[in-house]
C-alpha cells in the first residue's frame, strides 16, 4: 500500500449520520465505503501480511508521561528530534499532522509557517468537517491509529528508544487529525473493541491500521484480525 493520509482524505466526503432521535429509525444497512478507500483485495494482502497472535499480552512497564521520574518511553510528546517523516524539519509533530489533513491553513506569522493557527479537518473518523481554532485545540486531536500502549503490549517495550520515538511520531504511517471526542474515546482500544463511527470510513481506518502494524512488524490479536476480515468484506 503506502498510501499516505493525504491520499486516501483526498475523495473523502462528509459522512453524516443521524442518531436515533425524534422518533427516526437508525439505519443499519451496508454504507457504502467513502471514496478514496482501500479496496477489499487492498485490505485482504495486508491482512495476509500481518502477524496474529492469540490475545494482547501485557509485559508492564508503559509510562507515556516525561515529566521527572516518569518513564517518557515514547519520548517527548510531538518531538521534532526523531527520524520519522518530517522529523528534524524545524516543526513539531503536531503541527506537521494538521498542516497536512486540514484544508483552508492559516499559519501563524514568525513561526517558519510551522504553527499551524486554524483550518478545516474532514475527521476521518466520523466524516464531519470540523473547523479548526488554535485557541480551542483540544476540539482536534492527533491520534495514534496503533495506539501507543498496544504496540508497547504488541512488542514495542523491546525496541530501542529511537525506534519508539519514530513510530509515535511517524506522521505519514501511524497519525491522525480527529474529533477530539473521538480520539479520547478511541483511547489505546484496537479493531475488535472499537471502530470509526463512521461506517464509511472502515475500510479507510482497516488500511491504515494494517500499515502501520506491517511496517512496524506489529501483530493482530485474532479478535483483532476478525474484526478487520469482516470490515474487508464490505471494501469497494
Amino acid at each position: 500500500m503506502g498510501a499516505d493520509v493525504r491520499h486516501w482524505l483526498a475523495g473523502a466526503v462528509v459522512v453524516l449520520f443521524v442518531a436515533g432521535c425524534g422518533g427516526l429509525a437508525i439505519d443499519t444497512g451496508p454504507v457504502p465505503p467513502a471514496p478514496g478507500s482501500p479496496t477489499r483485495v487492498d485490505v485482504e494482502r495486508l491482512l495476509a501480511g500481518v502477524r496474529v497472535v492469540p490475545n494482547r499480552p501485557h509485559p508492564g512497564g508503559y509510562e507515556r508521561g516525561c515529566k521527572a521520574g516518569q518513564g517518557c518511553v515514547f519520548g517527548p510528546a510531538w518531538t521534532d528530534d526523531n527520524d520519522a517523516p518530517g522529523g528534524h524539519d524545524g516543526c513539531d509533530t503536531r503541527n506537521n499532522v494538521l498542516a497536512a489533513q486540514l484544508t483552508e491553513v492559516r499559519l501563524r506569522q514568525g513561526t517558519n509557517d510551522c504553527v499551524v493557527i486554524g483550518g478545516i479537518l474532514t475527521d476521518p473518523y466520523t466524516g464531519k468537517r470540523i473547523p479548526f481554532e488554535k485557541a480551542e485545540a483540544d476540539k482536534v486531536q492527533i491520534d495514534h491509529v496503533y495506539p501507543l500502549a498496544a504496540a508497547w503490549d504488541m512488542g514495542a517495550a523491546f525496541w530501542p528508544i529511537d525506534r519508539r520515538i519514530r513510530f509515535a511520531n511517524d506522521l505519514d504511517t501511524n497519525l491522525l487529525a480527529t474529533d477530539g471526542r473521538t480520539n479520547q474515546a478511541k483511547g489505546d482500544k484496537t479493531p475488535a473493541e472499537w471502530l470509526p463511527p463512521a461506517r464509511a470510513n472502515h475500510c479507510f481506518y482497516a488500511g491504515k491500521y494494517l500499515t502501520a502494524a506491517i511496517h512496524y512488524d506489529l501483530a493482530l490479536t485474532v479478535a483483532d484480525n476478525m474484526a478487520l476480515q469482516a470490515v474487508a468484506r464490505n471494501c469497494p
